[in-house]
């Protein structure tokens, strides 16, 4: 969810934030044990020098190189203080302060780096070749969790250069996943007459009456607009097969990447964005208003239609809460909107990629590299999955299934929703290797046992909507430039430009203006050295569809 993606993780989630989404994975054991095994049972299946979490103390600092990330405070919630507990675990934070970039320029040049960082994949080449990470390629085979889960394909995908491995993924699979898309308000949508919601006329018909009728309350809430949000999500109701792109700040035309301020989709897209702005059909603080001001809103029932890249975070918890006191109430999803002509069926508001969203690398300041990496492999594995998304042991679940992995879920998983959506809102936050497939397995699997009423909401509205509609963005990811060539500084000046010209066209006073802010934009671009980015993004692109193909 990135944020996100927290935004979401997604998070989303996040996340934030339950970033989850689908797929199916292997049962059984595996040759170290794994949840539900006690240590002594398998010990004679571990090579002797394998570390066991557990029988030592393990301290090691953790920095996450995002400004908007606040790591919470490890034994500030029941999960963390288990693992600290039984693993004898005990991650210590370090913070951004708001200034990630300056915070690692800074920690780089004093030679006082944290023993993990978690950071994008982008920024990893920096930290490689300046020899400051441990390969994990030792580790693999001893602590089998990451290679059972994740595979050698997508292994190999995140090699470095020199055919090691630095990098350990973060939401990581190899179906569907994703939480992208657009959550309606129950209890004003029955009010008005449940019209149809399904095309960009449909919504935007919808939005009107909703703010004619009810004043007080935001039509459409897009999220963190600044970060593209619920405005990405929009644009993909206009092209077919499109979410990676924003992103991407580039669109696909036959073998090259070109400019997405010339795509005629994401320009009538903007049109159609600003011309709901202008009507105040989107809230007008959506470029400066705060998460903790959108999770207000949501969970009192002052927002008609939500779209974001992970909206299913707040409104799981909004819906338990409205719903208390008010059956009628609460949130449902939609299939996601599409312009009249579109393929429904082609519209995907968000994506997903093999390698997920984010990294953890471990750096060389650590005094036990492998006992790090260890604590990695065992949290991205069953029992550690289970802990950071329904708690420890005894609570929500209580022991696993004869496949040693699946957790048995208890009758407060399904009645104390809301409690549990509280709890993850902070464990996701937790989730630094996150496995997709384990989790979204575990979920449908027994969410489909039950009657719809009893359903958690954010697992019925993944299975039945959103992992459905996430499309696969795998080919496009390392295609950045590092930040400190030619070509990474053209991307940055592209970047700040981008987002610019997203809020002035949003700002627009009609259509036409929309046109020539995307006008100015291209010429801008093009003056920033955009056609040697493109060119870049494109050699990388066609380099990984040739990988993919290979392999």
């Amino acid at each position: 969810m990135k944020k996100r993606k927290l935004l979401v993780p997604i998070v989303s989630a996040f996340m934030a934030v339950s970033l989850m989404a689908g797929c199916s994975g292997n049962a059984g054991k595996t040759e170290n044990g794994e949840t539900g095994s006690k240590p002594e049972e398998n010990s004679g299946n571990k090579p002797a020098s394998v570390y066991e979490l557990g029988k030592e103390q393990l301290d090691f600092t953790l920095y996450g190189h995002y400004d908007w990330y606040t790591m919470p405070a490890w034994g500030g919630d029941i999960t963390s203080t288990w693992i600290r507990d039984t693993k004898k675990v005990n991650v210590k934070p370090i913070h951004s302060g708001g200034a990630a970039p300056q915070k690692l320029n800074t920690m780089i040049a004093t030679g006082e780096l944290p023993d993990a960082i978690w950071l994008e994949r982008v920024d990893v080449e920096k930290l490689r070749t300046a020899d400051l990470l441990v390969p994990f390629d030792d580790y693999l085979d001893k602590y089998p969790n990451l290679k059972k889960w994740l595979g050698d394909e997508g292994i190999n995908m995140l090699r470095s250069e020199d055919g090691k491995l630095y990098q350990f993924p973060n939401w990581y699979t190899k179906q569907p996943n994703g939480n992208s898309g657009y959550v309606v308000n129950k209890k004003i949508y029955t009010e008005l007459g449940s019209p149809k919601l399904e095309t960009t006329d449909d919504l935007y018909s919808y939005l009107k009456l909703v703010k004619e009728k009810y004043p007080n309350v935001v039509p459409y809430e897009p999220h963190l607009a600044k970060d593209g949000q619920g405005l990405d999500v929009l644009y993909s109701a206009f092209k077919e097969n499109d979410q990676k792109f924003p992103g991407m700040r580039a669109v696909p035309n036959g073998d090259k990447l070109t400019s997405i301020f010339l795509d005629p989709e994401y320009r009538e897209a903007m049109q159609y964005t600003s011309k709901l702005f202008r009507e105040k059909l989107i809230t007008q603080d959506a470029m400066t208003q705060t998460v903790d001001q959108i999770t207000e809103k949501v969970m009192t029932g002052r927002v008609a239609v939500f779209a974001s890249a992970s909206p299913t975070e707040i409104a799981m918890q909004a819906h338990a809460e409205l719903t208390k006191n008010d059956p009628e109430a609460g949130y449902f999803m939609i299939w996601p909107i599409h312009k009249e002509g579109v393929d429904k069926n082609k519209v995907f508001p968000g994506t997903y990629g093999m390698l997920g969203w984010n990294v953890t690398v471990i750096t060389k300041s650590a005094k036990n590299p492998e006992a790090i990496f260890a604590f990695y492999d065992w949290l991205t594995g069953p029992e550690g999955q289970s802990a950071l998304m329904w708690g420890p042991p005894g609570i929500y679940w209580d022991g696993v299934e004869a496949d040693g992995e699946t957790p048995k879920f208890t009758e407060k998983y399904t009645s104390d929703a809301g409690g549990l959506g509280k709890l993850q809102a902070i464990t996701t936050n937790l989730n630094w290797v996150g496995n997709t497939v384990f989790l979204d397995t575990t979920k449908a699997k027994f969410e489909e046992s039950l009657p719809v009423e009893q359903q958690n909401w954010s697992t019925r509205y993944q299975r039945e909507i959103t992992w459905k509609t996430q499309s696969n963005a795998t080919e496009f990811i390392n295609i950045d430039p590092q930040p400190d060539t030619e070509e990474g500084i053209i991307r940055q000046r592209i970047e700040d430009l981008f987002l610019e010209v997203r809020a002035k066209a949003l700002f627009a006073k009609n259509d036409a203006e929309v046109l020539a802010v995307l006008d100015k934009g291209e010429k801008d671009a093009q003056a920033a050295g955009y056609d040697k980015l493109l060119a870049f993004k494109t050699e990388k692109w066609q380099a990984n569809l040739a990988k993919m193909k290979a392999e």
